[in-house]
């Protein structure tokens, strides 16, 4: 190819499920700034859709970026396995699915609120604005100018 037919095809923003991926990326890497994605996910969906993933992203064709939403509206179609999914046994349907972008956001949040009106240790712990996972707060997660221990004052 010349390089005139070669910038005509580049793009540098591809829209991907309400997102724009930087054309100059490798389509691996690319795929990663989807919020839910990961780079297994990321792996997954160029096998499954037969990509080269050392390709730039802003050489795709609209094609192949239609083929990418729909490997991520439904993965399971495309023989994705469900242990890769960041939705496994949803709390309300119990059923597994990937969630990207903006839904997974709300889903979040709704988590956190339902942790927090059902006031368990967990819910408290987001509420107060700690941590909830068993990690030590003698040293770390302080707020505030103060840095060490205040003493009482005799």
């Amino acid at each position: 190819m010349t390089e005139n037919t070669q910038n005509s095809e580049f793009k540098y923003l591809i829209r991907v499920s309400r997102t724009d991926l930087d054309g100059n990326k490798k389509l691996i890497m690319a795929l990663q700034d989807i919020y839910g994605v990961g780079e297994a996910m990321a792996r997954a969906i160029v096998r499954v859709t037969k990509l080269d993933p050392n390709k730039l992203a802003g050489y795709l064709t609209e094609e192949e970026v239609k083929k990418i939403e729909e490997v991520l509206a439904d993965p399971t179609k495309f023989g994705i396995p469900s242990w890769m999914f960041n939705r496994r046994k949803d709390y309300i349907t119990g059923e597994d699915k990937h969630v990207i972008e903006s839904d997974l956001m709300i889903i979040k949040q709704e988590d956190i609120n339902r942790l927090k009106r059902i006031r368990c240790y967990r819910g408290i712990r987001h509420e107060l604005g700690l941590p909830c996972r068993g990690q030590r707060t003698k040293s770390t997660f302080r707020r505030g100018p103060t840095v060490g221990v205040s003493r009482r004052k005799k």
